[in-house]
């Protein structure tokens, strides 16, 4: 835009030149046109011929910067990627660091350095900021990349059956395309922090040859805008105090929601509507008692956890995951216990995701005996991992706190309770309670930055949460436009989540429409899928207008329901094929009008 004000305008260069400068201008990175325009200002005050130098130019810009990209659904790709940017930098290498959403795909042939790290979201679904380059690649108008060394890190979920998927995509595509793998990909599952460090350390030393260093202070690393300036991070989070968890579900509900306050003081910590919160917990005492006592071991025997001897029962408390199974662990204790069913269930992979979905580590410790050592015990676990939850406030009306709507996961096997450990710890969690806390920012999750676009948000059960932020945020700031809440849950008179809120919001015009799905309070079940194809035409309508359509919630059915249904309305309303509609929907959340935080 720029170039044509330029040309537009009386120039000393000539039309010719204005327009070889846009064709270079088109296929520069933000870090190369910033070194581009050092250079010129530099030779225009030196008197230097910059014609002679152009093709040097050209061909040594991205010799000397290396490109770092990321595709993260829930930050820990990022958290990689910048944690890589930081070490190439301090080795006074140049670095281009971008989110895959950001990045400009038609600079990828201009590229001959290449890291990166990406997740894999849903069933081998590549994360939102990804899906644009992944499908470029996997186009034909990818270009041959046979100048670019390049090297990958997946993350992913191993109880998922198609495990780092996204990342064999990359790593498959830019090989069929030329590039030059400077390290075999590497595979992270959940506990990824040591995989990720020595790719790190292994990937710094690969690229040594292809970079010349600079001094470290003119590397360039392009920074990730964070909603959290506090410092405060997952690796380092912040002690908040808990100032309430109350039930808000009925006494006769069948579920246990509970909204929760935490005070963050003086911290610092900021967040926008649309992030999600960090939960470091701890595991529930009683259990890790029951697991000690099955396994006939003693609660105050040493172990090592990292550099640390520390007794077992402390152990298991503060630093094992024991409320997740995952395939690893379930495959090491059929081996242990030579049980069959066990052992069978590692060549059936949905069975097995099915299995781990339903157990936890208690479960196995009781049903497939076995004997094993504090030591061993503890080598087969996971470490514990935080839970992210969607934010429920507006700091803009809750200032120094932050809401979250928890659902206590409950279960009973064999007579027993079973809970979800974060979900658990919340729910039992006292006024002044310690927990410790860090902002996770969602940029894929946020409100049309035109106030007057209209909405329609999709949350049913707990995915209401990040919409009572949206609502809060709206209300403070005075937006008018029209919005449209779609919420579901089994009952009415138990279950209506944050009731009085929302009627007062409707009352004051805030909210221009709610549409409700109880589907126990009938003969046949009803959930928020079949009221937006009820309300398909305006739905419809609302789209064509420009609004933008955000999803929360359980991502194993109610997200491919609602998107099913969303479908059905572009096809009954807006006349579309199956196939058209389906298109419709993916260009939607290109152009970021369609927007899901699922889990």
């Amino acid at each position: 835009m720029l170039l044509n004000e330029l040309s537009s305008l009386a120039s000393p260069l000539s039309q010719g030149q204005v327009d070889q400068l846009k064709k270079l201008t088109a296929e520069l990175s933000t870090v190369q046109l910033a070194w581009v325009s050092g250079y010129l200002a530099a030779s225009a005050n030196s008197g230097a011929n910059v014609g002679q130098d152009a093709a040097a130019l050209a061909q040594a810009a991205p010799e000397q910067t290396v490109t770092i990209l990321y595709g993260s659904q829930t930050g820990n790709g990022r958290g990689v990627a910048t944690a890589l940017a930081t070490k190439a930098q301090a080795q006074g290498y140049g670095v281009n660091l971008t989110s895959m959403g950001d990045y400009n795909s038609r600079q990828l042939k201009q590229e001959t350095l290449l890291l990166l790290v990406v997740s894999t979201h849903g069933e081998g679904e590549a994360p939102d900021d990804a899906m644009e380059l992944h499908k470029f690649l996997g186009s034909k108008r990818a270009p041959k990349l046979d100048k670019l060394h390049y090297s990958v890190l997946a993350l992913g979920d191993s109880s998922y059956e198609f495990f780092c998927q996204t990342g064999k995509d990359f790593d498959a595509r830019l090989s069929a395309l030329g590039a030059k793998s400077l390290l075999p990909m590497v595979e992270c599952d959940v506990d990824y922090d040591s995989a990720a460090e020595a790719w790190q350390a292994q990937v710094i030393t690969a690229i040594k040859p292809h970079l010349a260093s600079t001094s470290v202070g003119s590397a360039n690393v392009v920074s990730i805008n964070s909603a959290q300036t506090s410092g405060f991070t997952k690796q380092a989070p912040y002690s908040a105090e808990v100032l309430v968890s109350q039930k808000i579900t009925g006494r006769d509900s069948d579920r246990d929601v509970r909204h929760v306050e935490i005070d963050l003081a003086d911290s610092g910590i900021s967040y926008q509507v649309g992030d999600a919160l960090g939960i470091w917990f701890t595991n529930n005492e009683t259990l890790v008692d029951e697991i000690i006592s099955s396994l006939a071991l003693s609660a105050d025997e040493q172990v090592i956890i990292g550099d640390n001897s520390l007794s077992l029962k402390q152990a298991l408390i503060e630093h094992k995951e024991l409320t997740q199974l995952n395939p690893a662990f379930v495959k090491a204790w059929a081996e242990l216990s030579v049980n069959a069913k066990l052992l069978n269930l590692q060549d059936d992979k949905a069975a097995l995701r099915q299995f781990i979905l339903a157990h936890q580590v208690i479960d196995l410790v009781t049903a497939y005996p076995a004997k094993v050592d504090a030591a061993q015990f503890i080598a087969l676990l996971r470490p514990l991992t935080p839970r992210l939850y969607s934010i429920a406030s507006s700091q803009a009306e809750v200032e120094a706190e932050v809401h979250l709507t928890v659902a206590l996961v409950e279960d009973e096997r064999q007579g027993q309770a079973r809970f979800g450990g974060a979900s658990h710890f919340l729910a039992s969690a006292q006024e002044g309670q310690s927990v410790k806390v860090y902002v996770e920012p969602n940029k894929h999750f946020r409100l049309p930055e035109n106030p007057d676009t209209p909405v329609i948000m999709v949350g049913p059960g707990t995915g209401v949460a990040p919409f009572r932020a949206f609502m809060q945020q709206r209300a403070v700031e005075g937006v008018s436009g029209n919005s449209w809440l779609f919420f579901g849950n089994p009952h009415f008179e138990q279950d209506f989540l944050y009731q009085t809120e929302w009627q007062q919001l409707l009352k004051n015009g805030e909210l221009t429409r709610l549409d409700v799905a109880f589907s126990r309070d009938q003969a046949h079940k009803v959930y928020v899928q079949h009221r937006i194809k009820e309300q398909g035409r305006d739905v419809w309508q609302w789209l064509q207008d420009g609004a933008h359509l955000y999803l929360c919630g359980d991502a194993e059915r109610m997200a491919k329901d609602v998107h099913q249904a969303l479908i059905e309305v572009a096809m009954e309303f807006g006349g579309l094929s199956a196939d058209d509609a389906a298109a419709y929907l993916d260009e939607l959340r290109s152009q970021k009008r369609y927007q899901k935080d699922v889990y």
